[in-house]
């Protein structure tokens, strides 16, 4: 028997192999979403009594900081990226995105919390930013008198004044999640009222919707684009004043979508152990989900290493620098960690058909690429600093293990109130042309 008609008789159960399953009287999320909720609340209790502890020890103050933006943007990747990744959806078409529409509408439902995570960044940013410690013409000469700065950092910061200072930073960062808070309303409110359509079910309800949502997300994605581009100028990038890149922004997208996408299956997969994900997940479209991650894993091993080659090649003063702070000393190994976490165990493993279509390996596959992601963070974040080169040896220096726990105990709070919203709705969007299709049995391959 073909593994799509084993998937069949455990996802369709008593609706049997060869005929058209049905959706479950129910189409709630399950109970089990409260549990998950507590456990998360636990872990984030656990990790922020230990972060606690971090912040006594030599630079543990600065540490805790710095895991805490690290935290911060994970978080933003996922309540971010799920908006793109929902209006790519809205755009593209496909029955995957049926499957993935709930949970990313979740994830976008989430942005208001990671608005307000970022209120602590501000009160303390004179900490990680110079533009923010400096942040005047006066104050720059006096760091540079002090050798605070150097010369070429100097003159960065007066040149990039106008966008890089502190009340410029809040106004970019007030207008940026102002813009994705009103997507997150209209794209939200509009997938309930298609639901309740009086005419739901029928091809002029369909279209009249699909339009909608089509002229929305276009605009949107092209929009989304370039305010991402400008909050990682804001928050990331400006780490290192000096630092340029073409393509910052794309990098940072495709990465969003990285990660979405392996929280995503990782929701659905479990979920397909209860209804009604039980009955919509099929080999099928859990294949074709795989094939999507992989296809972006691709796309950011692409974009980064060609930026890497060509900074490289050129050895151009201003620019290679960045690179040479993270494969310096021990940052070599943070490095390859990072190269084999985040791109190569996933490119290879992913290349594998059973492996798309097996939901245990899958689970573990997207739980690796999430910590993947952590990694090439603490691989962006930590050397920007001038402490940074001895900030890897443990011994003296246990403060550095803040970047464990602080992103732990902020992703924790953001899953609870993901799960939260997870559960707010019901987890299938009915008036869908792609509901029917995937009620059909399969047929191997």
């Amino acid at each position: 028997m073909s593994s799509g008609h084993e998937h069949n008789g455990e996802a369709g159960g008593h609706h049997g192999h060869y005929g058209p399953r049905v959706l479950p009287a129910s189409l709630a999320a399950p109970e089990i979403l409260s549990a998950w909720r507590m456990r998360a609340l636990i872990v984030f209790v656990v990790a922020t009594i230990l972060s606690v502890f971090f912040a006594f020890s030599h630079e543990g103050k600065n540490h805790i900081l710095r895991a805490y933006l690290l935290g911060y943007m994970i978080c933003f990747s996922f309540a971010g990226g799920g908006l793109a990744m929902l209006m790519l959806q809205y755009v593209s078409g496909g029955k995957w995105g049926l499957l993935l529409r709930r949970p990313l509408e979740a994830m976008t439902r989430t942005i208001w919390l990671v608005g307000l995570m970022f209120v602590p960044i501000i009160f303390l940013w004179k900490h990680l930013y110079q533009w923010a410690a400096f942040p005047t013409a006066g104050a720059v000469a006096q760091a540079l008198s002090n050798h605070a700065v150097t010369l070429e950092q100097a003159l960065t910061l007066n040149a990039k004044r106008a966008m890089l200072n502190p009340g410029a930073a809040i106004f970019q960062t007030v207008f940026i999640f102002a813009i994705l808070l009103l997507f997150t309303f209209l794209l939200n409110k509009w997938s309930l009222e298609r639901d309740a359509d009086p005419e739901r079910g029928t091809e002029p309800s369909f279209d009249r919707w699909r339009v909608k949502f089509e002229n929305l997300s276009g605009i949107g994605i092209l929009i989304y684009v370039i305010l991402l581009t400008d909050g990682a100028i804001v928050w990331i990038k400006s780490l290192d004043i000096t630092w340029y890149s073409s393509i910052w922004g794309l990098q940072f997208l495709v990465g969003q979508g990285y990660a979405v996408l392996a929280l995503g299956i990782l929701t659905v997969i479990l979920l397909s152990r209860f209804e009604p994900m039980k009955t919509m997940l099929r080999v099928t479209e859990q294949h074709d989900l795989g094939k999507l991650a992989f296809a972006f894993t691709m796309l950011n091993i692409y974009l980064c290493f060609a930026e890497f080659l060509i900074i490289w090649s050129g050895n151009v003063p201003d620019e290679i620098p960045w690179y040479l702070n993270r494969i310096h000393g021990g940052w070599w190994y943070i490095c390859s960690l990072d190269f084999i976490c985040h791109w190569l165990i996933p490119f290879c493993l992913l290349l594998s058909r059973d492996l798309k279509r097996n939901k245990q390996k899958m689970i573990w596959l997207t739980c690796f690429m999430i910590f993947a992601r952590c990694v090439d963070m603490f691989w962006l974040i930590e050397p920007n600093f001038a402490d940074a080169a001895g900030n890897l040896h443990i011994i003296g220096n246990i403060g550095i293990l803040a970047y464990i726990t602080v992103p732990v105990a902020v992703i924790s709070l953001w899953a609870a109130y993901y799960m939260t919203q997870l559960q707010a709705r019901p987890l299938i969007n009915v008036n869908d042309p792609h509901v029917e299709e995937m009620l059909e049995p399969e047929h191997a391959h």
